[in-house]
């Protein structure tokens, strides 16, 4: 088998093959960020990890005002950032998905809302569906004090209104570096329909966002743009 295929077919599979459509989160419908973050800049970037960056990747590239969305890895250093390091839990690294994005069309809290709404579960340690260990940790990378505090205002707001039966568990850390991961797994939602993981975990969160947050849903995603490898 080559090596980049195999590869490919090892990624965030976990024992997805075996489990049924339905293993999906459903989407929480979650109140917006009491605190927001007004920007007139053209472009602004934030980093979100929460399982395998496929699914993450494609929710944010379905989301209008999101220009570009790169999955890579974030928490580590550069010597790690490799997927066949970073897969087998050896990295401080975790699958992580860099949004640029427009924000005059969409603000940071927006983006909050769908990921902790729709991209991935916030209550689940080291874990999102059959992928396991700390580099499918979910965790808030912010760039500035800004992103920090609106963030955890954020958390603080969901938890105080118990939307989820448990507590949030999500790491909000300063982000050190992000490294985009290799290109082949780049769009892997939108080039592989078809593959079971992508139609039992990553689909049905696309419908969420769809049926959920309408008016912030793209039909035609936007794919990545200056990544190589």
């Amino acid at each position: 088998m080559p090596k980049l295929f195999l590869a490919t077919a090892l990624a965030c599979i976990g024992l997805a093959f075996f489990q049924p459509a339905s293993a999906a989160e459903p989407a929480v419908k979650l109140p917006p960020p009491a605190q927001d973050i007004t920007s007139a800049s053209a472009t602004a970037t934030a980093v979100f990890a929460g399982g395998c960056f496929w699914g993450v990747q494609a929710v944010f590239q379905h989301t209008k005002g999101v220009l570009n969305a790169v999955s890579g890895y974030a928490g580590g250093d550069h010597a790690t950032a490799r997927y066949d390091i970073v897969s087998r839990g050896r990295s401080q690294h975790a699958e992580s998905v860099e949004i640029t994005y427009d924000p005059r069309q969409v603000s940071y809290g927006k983006l909050l809302q769908i990921y902790f709404s729709v991209a991935h579960d916030p209550t689940t340690l080291n874990r999102q569906g059959p992928d396991v260990g700390p580099h499918y940790r979910s965790a808030v990378f912010y760039q500035s004090a800004e992103q920090k505090r609106v963030t955890e205002a954020y958390i603080a707001q969901l938890d105080a209104a118990r939307v989820f039966r448990n507590r949030i568990v999500t790491q909000v850390t300063p982000l050190a570096q992000f490294y985009p991961a290799e290109a082949y797994h780049q769009d892997y939602a939108t080039l592989n329909p078809g593959a079971p993981y992508i139609v039992y975990h990553d689909k049905p969160k696309i419908a969420n966002l769809r049926a959920t947050m309408p008016e912030v849903f793209r039909d035609k995603p936007v794919l990545v743009k200056g990544v190589r490898g």
